[in-house]
């Protein structure tokens, strides 16, 4: 992701969420709160009121568009955002086959961490009792 590469045992989850852009939306608001305030007041004629009404809706259409945060968790990190374009539909495939093969990844290494505790085990210890230190 933008010249940054994670390894799979380093990322825990990866994550999508639509986001709203909460501005665009703030600001658009306004615009009509002002227009209509003003046209009530008669500030405003006919004509400059349309055309305030019609730059308030597409301030929100603009703000409903938003995009897709992707956040990568990583193991004893901070999680990383990336801004995705598009629907999420068409992410979320790709996102729920990262996470499969980051749980595949972590249950590989698991296993073969499990291969190596067992080979380096003495033979005659019981793998069902704790060791136990006499200090």
């Amino acid at each position: 992701m933008h010249d940054q590469r994670y390894n799979l045992l380093e990322l825990e989850a990866a994550e999508l969420t639509p986001v709203r852009w909460l501005l665009w939306y703030m600001l658009g608001a306004l615009v009509l709160a002002g227009v209509l305030l003003a046209f009530l007041q008669n500030w405003l004629r006919t004509l400059p009121t349309a055309l305030g009404l019609a730059i308030g809706a597409l301030l929100l259409a603009y703000g409903n568009r938003g995009t897709n945060r992707l956040r990568l968790h990583r193991a004893g990190r901070e999680a990383t955002h990336f801004a995705l374009p598009g629907d999420p539909a068409t992410w979320q495939p790709l996102i729920s086959e990262l996470n499969r093969r980051i749980r595949a990844r972590h249950d590989a290494a698991a296993a073969h961490a499990a291969q190596l505790l067992a080979a380096l085990a003495p033979p005659d210890a019981d793998p069902h009792t704790p060791p136990t230190d006499s200090f």
